[in-house]
């Protein structure tokens, strides 16, 4: 499957969540990053517990994996993909650095 259709842009998936989109959202990085700074209404499983929580996320419905740069989510992604058979996984283009830039100027960025 080709790559760049896995993958959601930070301003559409705000224009999406905006209309109403029923997305869930799965942030996969650490906790203290999640504390410092995660979009409203996700869900917090970092990457490394990706395979044992895996039932916490739908098999129903978009999902959007979100990390910092995009390089974890893209990872998890990969593994639900490929091992688990997910077909409902959208990798946030750039993670929370890309929301920052290019849809919310007053998100914290690290």
């Amino acid at each position: 499957m080709d790559h760049a259709s896995l993958e959601i842009s930070p301003e559409d998936l705000h224009r999406r969540l905006q209309a109403g989109d029923d997305f869930q959202l799965v942030d996969v990085r650490e906790p203290e990053e999640y504390e410092y700074c995660h979009l409203p209404g996700s869900l917090l499983l970092p990457l490394g517990e990706v395979p044992r929580r895996a039932p916490e996320i739908r098999t129903e419905g978009p999902v959007v994996l979100i990390c910092h740069h995009g390089v974890r989510s893209a990872q998890a992604l990969g593994y639900l993909q490929h091992r688990l058979g997910r077909t409902n996984l959208l990798n946030l283009r750039g993670g929370v650095a890309g929301w920052a830039a290019r849809v919310d100027p007053d998100f914290p960025r690290y």
